[in-house]
Order: structure tokens, then C-alpha cells, then sequence
């Protein structure tokens, strides 16, 4: 059975403002639903409930961080605000979603498994909140550079690939204090605005206060990266082929991750699998190829009907050589490849 999802493919050209008012714009129904969810579906995943009203100290102390690291960015949440008829503290929260769930030490059973070798990055995206009904490609650009974003529920960033030839995904990964600074899902976008290179990315993701643990993976033509982050400190590791789930690789962090014994099971199974995976696959591997990697259990994890548990809403391959976004959303062995191309 073939499940058909509708991606919104928003297309913006200039001004941060101008990019976020054409975001807003095109999916303002669908985030005025979201937002009315149970507080963007926070309330469905809490413990005990929130609201917008009794975030808004939270949400100014993370709007501060945001516009001293990133002020494009800011103006962007601006212009998503206005296109989509949302408060500036609505437009922001969107960005805050993860921050504000922070980490709770329950059995969890995957959270994105990501791998990258020259020129391709692929991971699955394991989310809760049943959030592949908003899944969104921003095609956005200012000047010469250009960038294919993914984005769920009104996200700026996420993961993606632009045209100066750099892939960026993720991986969650737990430790350390959260709280108000860059989220690592902007600081994405911002990589993705302005990074010619795995090793300009890596330089500026050392310059930039993140609110969250999480490691950043890289690509280019010509190698890859890991960088994990806890607290205020930093871990590279620069190799030809990286793959990544959801444990701490680096040593010194190995004996502060917060990962429960049975998430870490997880990690390190499809860490394993992926591992294999890649090794196996041939240089010139086509989209299909990595999908079915993507689409193989313990890599796809599949939904229980639990909005609570994360599951794999999304796989991506992400094509830095030809400026290329290969996704198929929702459960990858039930979705068709669809392609955006720079």
C-alpha cells in the first residue's frame, strides 16, 4: 500500500522578512490549526499542560538569543508572523518546540539515524506529535545562495542542502543543560544561509550559543563531519564516511549522556545497521538505493498509534553535488521519492 502525503513546496527569493512572509503566507491555515492542537501539540505530549500565555517568559528569553546569534532569522520569524497571521510569541515558539519538550529519561525507540560519505547525506527523521501532516519544503534564497530546507509546522530549518554544495542533518542526542540560545534546528538554517563547507560549518557552529544538546552532521564534495554538542562544548570528528544515531561517540561526553539504557539499545542497533549499511552500498548509489537502506527496520521505526512515541515520519537523501532533495514522507516503505532540485 502507497500512502500519499501533500508536501507544500514554498518558494521565497530575497529579504529574511520577505522569506518569512511567503512562509506564513502559503501555509497559514495549516499553522493556525497546528498552533490550536494543544498548544502546538505540546499538550499532547507533556506531562502537564501549557499554554502560549504561560510560555511567554520562556519564549522572550529564547527570542533574545535568537536575534543576537541569528537577527536575519529574527526578521524571518517576523515575516512568518505576519504571513500567517500569527503572534510574534506563536511565530516563535514553532522554532522552540523541541526546547520547550526538553528531555525526559523514558524508554524511547529512535530519534533519527543519520549517515553521510562525499557529496550525499541520508537519515531518517523519527519526531512525536504525528507531524507528517506538516511536512514542508522551503526553497529559499537571497542574492546568489540558495538552499532546499526541510521543515515541519512552520520550522525555518531543520535539515537540507544548498547550493554553495553542503548537506547538514541531525541527530538528538541528550546531556547537559537546555535552555534559552540558539536552537540547533535555526542554527541549521543558518549554516545552510551562509557555509560554503564542511569546514566553514564547523566554524561557525563553534561561534553560535546552542540551547540543546544535538549532533550536527556535514557533507560536502569531498568528505564529512560529526559535530557534537553538550552544554557549551564542542566534538569533531572528520572523516570520509560518518554515521550517526542518537548516543554520544565523542569519549569525553560518553560518561554525561543521558540516553536510557533501553534508547540507547536503539542507537546503538541501528548504529550498527547503518554502519553496515553504508559500507555495502556503491559509490554511486542512487536515491532508491539509500532508501532502502532508510526504510529497513531498526532504521524506520514504525507508528504505534502512541503520539507520544517518536516514529519515522520522513526519510531524506540529500544530494550536495547537484544541489538535490530526495524525500519520501511519512513511513519510507509506504511513501513514493519525491525530488526538489535547486
Amino acid at each position: 500500500m502507497t500512502t500519499t502525503f501533500a508536501v507544500a513546496h514554498v518558494l521565497a527569493h530575497g529579504e529574511p522578512y520577505d522569506l518569512g512572509l511567503a512562509h506564513g503566507t502559503a501555509l497559514k491555515k495549516r499553522l493556525r490549526a497546528f498552533l490550536d492542537d494543544g498548544v502546538a501539540r505540546l499538550n499532547h505530549l507533556l506531562p502537564t499542560a501549557v499554554s502560549a500565555a504561560g510560555l511567554a517568559g520562556d519564549i522572550a528569553a529564547y527570542r533574545a538569543e535568537i536575534t543576537r546569534s541569528t537577527p536575519r532569522l529574527a526578521d524571518e520569524i517576523a515575516g512568518l508572523a505576519a504571513g500567517a497571521g500569527l503572534t510574534p510569541d506563536e511565530a516563535t515558539l514553532l522554532q522552540l518546540r523541541r526546547e520547550i519538550m526538553g528531555y525526559q529519561r523514558i524508554p524511547t525507540r529512535g530519534d533519527c539515524t543519520t549517515y553521510a560519505r562525499p557529496g550525499v547525506l541520508a537519515q531518517t527523521v523519527d519526531l512525536n506529535g504525528n507531524l507528517d501532516d506538516q511536512i514542508a519544503v522551503l526553497e529559499v534564497g537571497h542574492g546568489d545562495r540558495k538552499a532546499l530546507v526541510l521543515s515541519f509546522a512552520g520550522l525555518l530549518g531543520y535539515l537540507g542542502v544548498n547550493s554553495r554544495g553542503l548537506a547538514v542533518g541531525l541527530n538528538l542526542v541528550l546531556g547537559g543543560r537546555w535552555g534559552p540560545g540558539l536552537p540547533p534546528y535555526l542554527a541549521i538554517r543558518h549554516l545552510l544561509d551562509t557555509a560554503t563547507s564542511v569546514d566553514s560549518a564547523i566554524a561557525m557552529l563553534r561561534s553560535l550559543p546552542l540551547a540543546s544538546s544535538r549532533t550536527i552532521v556535514l557533507a560536502d564534495a569531498t568528505g564529512t563531519a560529526c559535530v557534537e554538542v553538550l552544554g557549551d562544548e564542542y566534538r569533531v570528528t572528520t572523516t570520509r564516511e560518518s554515521v550517526h544515531t542518537n548516543h554520544f561517540l565523542a569519549p569525553e561526553f560518553t560518561g554525561r549522556d543521558e540516553l536510557n539504557v533501553f534508547a540507547r539499545n536503539s542507537s546503538l542497533r541501528r548504529f550498527q545497521m547503518a554502519k553496515s549499511a553504508l559500507r555495502a552500498l556503491p559509490a554511486d548509489a542512487d536515491p532508491d538505493e539509500h532508501f532502502a537502506v532508510l526504510s529497513q527496520p531498526p532504521i524506520c521505526v514504525a507508528d504505534d498509534g502512541d503520539i507520544r512515541r517518536e516514529r519515522t515520519v520522513a526519510a531524506v537523501v540529500l544530494d550536495a553535488k547537484n544541489g538535490a532533495l530526495h524525500l519520501r514522507p511519512g513511513d519510507p516503505r509506504l511513501s513514493r521519492t519525491q525530488s526538489f532540485r535547486l
